[in-house]
């Protein structure tokens, strides 16, 4: 199963994710989406899971603050301020120990990372909206098989297309 994973946004819908998700089972947006129209476009793709970030007012954009669902047998968690800075949440160490999933997609950081720790993966795939602070804007990709989990950041250009 392949799983296309976008965060942050902010709004900006990048004609390059038509490309890059070309063929993806599935869609993950890991919050500060700024705009439904960013959902609606991701959803001509292939399905989406989405949740909200602090950008979207949190519970008031209609979307949840935490998602779990199953992909390709794996439990497979969404929650948009993993981080904060460098240094795990107080809430998002309670979710992780709550839900306990194999993968966790996260953004808030805009810093594309890939991290196994206590055996889950922590993904965020970076911010796909404007570019902002030094950090270069990307997506990602995972590949989840039988006992195989593949995990890729993909940089897009400054400037969306």
């Amino acid at each position: 199963m392949r799983i296309g994973v976008v965060s942050d946004t902010h709004g900006l819908f990048d004609r390059a994710l038509l490309r890059h998700f070309s063929g993806v089972d599935h869609i993950l947006h890991a919050g500060d989406i700024g705009k439904r129209g960013v959902i609606e476009m991701l959803t001509q793709i292939a399905p989406v899971t989405a949740v909200s970030g602090n950008v979207d007012g949190f519970e008031s954009s209609g979307f949840p603050l935490e998602q779990v669902l199953e992909l390709a047998g794996y439990r497979v968690a969404l929650y948009h301020r993993l981080y904060q800075g460098r240094r795990l949440t107080l809430e998002g160490a309670g979710f992780l120990s709550r839900m306990q999933p194999a993968i966790c997609v996260y953004g808030h950081t805009h810093q594309p990372k890939a991290e196994w720790q206590e055996g889950m993966l922590l993904f965020n795939p970076g911010s796909a909206g404007p570019k902002r602070f030094h950090l270069p804007r990307a997506v990602g990709l995972l590949v989840l098989d039988a006992g195989t989990i593949e995990a890729r950041h993909i940089l897009l250009a400054d400037r969306a297309e």
